[in-house]
């Protein structure tokens, strides 16, 4: 039993650096964001290296906010070919709820939202946390709450697309495709 727990350990040893050596800046900047109502820490590298994926910048008390039930039904339909999703409350566009259990009821309750959501962050300015840093740079930093940011498995973006795009728009769901199909 020994052996196989030396081999086990040696191989994390040598598998950890490759890991983190595969993870794109993008991902590398940020390190861990906290989980939405919950004592889990999003490790990006971990989660998210090497998977097509969605981010967004969400509010629970803004016009967009309807825009959860359709992120939820991309989700649904393109998580079984890898695609992941990332909401990010903020409340730089000030229309973000005071505390995360009204942010997380709005989210899990109200929409039914299954994928992965941060606490809330800075996602604009000289505070954005560094994955919407990296965001800007690559693009354009959220001009209001919903942005949607399409990120190949290379931890480039491919696209992004302003709160007025809907989750079901026909060029959303191409650079969706595009970045799954890398």
């Amino acid at each position: 039993m020994l052996p196989r727990i030396a081999s086990l350990t040696l191989l994390s040893l040598f598998c950890a650096p490759l890991w983190a050596a595969d993870c794109p800046p993008l991902l590398k900047g940020q390190g861990e964001l906290q989980q939405l109502r919950s004592k889990e820490r999003i490790d990006l590298c971990q989660r998210f290296a090497g998977k097509p994926l969605l981010v967004v910048n969400t509010a629970s008390r803004c016009g967009f906010t309807p825009q959860f039930k359709g992120l939820e039904t991309v989700y649904q339909r393109y998580k079984g070919q890898g695609l992941e999703v990332l909401g990010v409350p903020s409340d730089d566009f000030k229309q973000e709820a005071d505390d995360s259990q009204e942010t997380a009821k709005v989210c899990f309750i109200d929409y039914g939202v299954t994928f992965v959501m941060s606490e809330p962050q800075a996602v604009s300015g000289d505070d954005a946390v560094p994955l919407f840093r990296e965001l800007a740079e690559q693009s354009s930093a959220p001009r209001w709450n919903f942005y949607k940011y399409v990120v190949g498995r290379d931890g480039k973006v491919i696209a992004s697309f302003s709160s007025l795009t809907k989750p079901d728009d026909e060029d959303l769901l191409a650079a969706i495709e595009k970045a799954l199909a890398q």
